[in-house]
């Protein structure tokens, strides 16, 4: 069977067959961008790293530089479950060990110093720093840092970053609308404390909200959860609750409290999420009450028929990319992982009209509540699937 273009990538260190997750049956979308196709050609063309250099790779979306660079057994860091699936079976695709490289979460301590540290630039700028401060110990004069990214997501604020937190930068110039960042490391600089995880007094309660530097409004309460938690419901049958896709786990701990009796379920692909569902779980209920933490691909690794409600703020973008597979891909699992008479709630924005997949895959759906900007929708599993 014959690879198709658009899942070949064509670098200095080869040919390499990539894929996105999670699948889609018609994938519009590569596995890499001009960025990775920039920062692999300049290595292989320009700095010819040696072959016992120790490499450094953070935010590798779905692998493109892990795989291209496997050969120099290289660490690849990142808070996302689905980049290191795809790393992982991007490896298997090309016929290369799994241990070729070690994938290390957000969380990880790093260990040793690096000759040569590979960044793609994440969407949030404060994981960035968190990962700049958690790196400055393994760095050394001589180590190379390199940034990636489109030049649409490279804000100003980069530079002033790496200027305050490793040390002077030159840029490249811009090749297929990506660009090259260089740091060089300035070791009289100062490291400052880590400022995250960042906390809040959930308003109108007493609970203290604890949130990773990579967390969707981790300053406060977004003005979609504030909405979300007015109405969320009271069931005296639900043993298990999901929240999917928990963030820092606020409609998953406001259900427990309304819903004393159940078990909740926290789920998502970013570490750093279910790290601070966990921390918010138990500082408000403590140890005594159930609950399971999952890093995972939704509701991938669930047994079917195992939830009776299941609760649902999906993600509209996937790193820089927007779009709604994700969120089809979570009701899909809901609807397999949701008991008879089991309901998924689900918030969104008025205008990405998630009703037309809800009826698609329930056959039907309620509006729970609506504001001029969101809309809050429940689909009952009426048999089993």
């Amino acid at each position: 069977m014959s690879i198709k273009t658009e899942n070949l990538l064509r670098v200095g260190q080869g040919k390499f067959e990539l894929h996105r997750l999670p699948k889609r049956p018609l994938e519009l979308l590569r596995a890499w961008d001009a960025a990775d196709e920039y920062l692999l050609n300049t290595l292989a063309e320009d700095l010819k790293p040696s072959a016992d250099a120790r490499i450094l790779i953070f935010n590798d979306s779905f692998g493109a530089l892990a795989v291209a660079l496997s050969s120099f057994q290289t660490q690849a860091v990142s808070d996302s479950y689905l980049s290191q699936q795809a790393t992982q079976l991007n490896l298997a695709r090309n016929g290369l060990p799994e241990h070729s490289v070690k994938l290390i979460n957000s969380l990880e301590s790093l260990k040793g110093l690096f000759d040569l540290v590979l960044i793609k630039v994440p969407k949030t700028l404060a994981l960035l720093e968190d990962q700049l401060i958690r790196l400055r110990p393994h760095l050394m004069p001589s180590t190379q840092i390199i940034l990636a990214g489109m030049i649409k997501t490279l804000p100003p604020s980069i530079w002033k970053m790496l200027e305050r937190l490793v040390g002077s930068t030159t840029t490249a110039l811009a090749r297929k609308k990506a660009r090259l960042i260089f740091a060089s490391l300035d070791a009289d600089l100062a490291v400052p404390a880590n400022p995250y995880p960042v906390c809040y007094r959930l308003e109108g309660s007493d609970y203290l909200i604890s949130n990773h530097a990579n967390v969707f409004s981790r300053d406060s309460l977004d003005i979609g959860t504030r909405f979300f938690l007015q109405h969320l419901p009271a069931r005296q049958d639900a043993c298990d609750i999901i929240d999917l896709g928990c963030g820092n786990g606020l409609l998953g701990l406001m259900a427990a409290e309304r819903n004393p009796a159940a078990t909740v379920h926290f789920v998502d692909e970013s570490f750093m999420a279910v790290a601070s569902a966990k921390e918010n779980f138990y500082r408000a209920f403590g140890q005594e009450r159930n609950a399971t933490f999952r890093s995972g691909d939704g509701l991938k690794n669930f047994e079917s028929a195992s939830a009776d409600l299941i609760l649902c703020n999906p993600p509209f973008h996937q790193q820089n990319t927007v779009g709604d597979q994700i969120a089809i891909s979570m009701f899909k699992q809901s609807r397999r992982v949701l008991r008879k008479g089991g309901e998924l709630w689900v918030i969104g924005n008025r205008h990405l009209n998630y009703h037309v997949n809800l009826n698609r895959l329930f056959g039907t759906h309620s509006v729970v509540a609506s504001n001029a900007k969101f809309v809050i929708l429940k689909a009952i599993a009426t048999a089993l699937t």
